[in-house]
């Protein structure tokens, strides 16, 4: 069975607050651990309304704290914003406290704006350093060296596993150069998928970490009862998406019947191409999309997120979700069977 997880953005929906987007975080992570999901990631965003995930390293903390099992990790921490060291001494804490179970992936992307970007002390040219960023990380998680004099403490010796995270080929170059996992945020930029997942695989140079390449998909996944109340879900995100493209931000809005009818037709061409890896509908038509997907790009990993306004529909969603996934897997296998 191909491993399936969760990226969660903590969505602080119209009318809710951030306490209860992080409530909510909690309670899908736990409702994830018993579905049978593999991790459990959270974004860093800075300056966002609707995102209650901008710490992200102590909601990874309250989220390993609150379950017993599941990985526990960031999908991620957009390393421009931040100094290696720090990094490295928040997750080797992480990892002390909940060893075996943290995961670090690593975006180069600010994941903010200028202005927020310089709030956060850090420079935009801080990106040209990402490679170097990412070597000085990997060396502070490895067993400290005799006379080391620079050490991460909690953070030596840990090994948290290290992912690139990335919408472009560079981020598939470094991911394979450095023998890497490799995420690609398909879920909203999809653009340069098939090109990345080819570089990726091919390029890829076995390493400490990795002797071959794994790569996660990111799908959105909207599903309910019956294919109308998908795509009623999805709407949320798609006003949100459509908002923040035109600079306008804010809480993840109600779901609508007709999206149509609070998008221009060229915001709804925009949004639909960069949601297009997505499965919308009921059990059997989410199931039959991302059977789709695993066949078109064979990931060793799924990664499934979904902005769903009402706490309860995401719930039910990821859970569908898990039983496509499940779906999906048993079918392989009877394929194999037969075969």
């Amino acid at each position: 069975m191909i491993p399936y997880s969760v990226l969660d953005l903590s969505p602080i929906p119209e009318g809710g607050t951030a306490a209860d987007a992080l409530a909510n975080t909690l309670d899908l992570a736990r409702q994830a651990e018993r579905l049978g999901y593999n991790r459990y990631w959270l974004a860093e965003h800075h300056n966002m309304t609707g995102i209650a995930s901008a710490a992200t390293a102590i909601v990874i903390g309250h989220v390993a704290a609150g379950t017993s099992t599941i990985r526990v990790g960031s999908g991620g921490i957009m390393l421009p914003n931040h100094a290696p060291l720090v990094v490295a001494e928040q997750f080797g804490t992480l990892a002390t406290l909940y060893p075996g179970r943290i995961d670090l992936g690593l975006g180069r992307a600010p994941g903010t704006d200028m202005m927020t970007a310089r709030a956060l002390r850090r420079s935009l040219d801080n990106s040209d350093n990402f490679p170097q960023d990412v070597l000085e990380l990997l060396a502070y998680f490895a067993d400290a060296a005799p006379n080391q004099r620079l050490r991460a403490v909690p953070g030596e010796g840990t090994h948290v596993p290290v992912w690139i995270l990335g919408s472009s080929l560079y981020g598939a170059q470094l991911a394979a150069h450095l023998g890497l996992p490799y995420a690609f945020a398909s879920h909203f930029a999809p653009g340069a998928l098939d090109e990345a997942i080819e570089v990726y695989r091919q390029t890829f140079r076995a390493s400490e970490s990795l002797d071959e390449p794994y790569f996660m998909l990111a799908v959105n996944v909207f599903a309910a009862e019956t294919d109308a109340e998908g795509r009623r879900l999805q709407s949320s995100m798609q006003q949100a998406f459509a908002r923040l493209r035109s600079g306008h931000p804010g809480p993840l809005p109600r779901p609508v019947d007709d999206v149509d009818a609070v998008l221009d037709a060229g915001a709804r061409a925009m949004v639909d191409e960069a949601l297009r890896i997505s499965a919308v509908g009921s059990l059997p038509t989410v199931a039959a999309q991302l059977g789709r997907l695993v066949d078109r790009y064979h990931p060793d990993e799924v990664v499934i997120t979904g902005q769903i306004h009402d706490h309860a529909a995401r719930v039910r969603s990821f859970a569908l979700a898990a039983e496509a996934m499940q779906g999906l897997g048993s079918q392989g296998e009877t394929r194999q069977a037969a075969e």
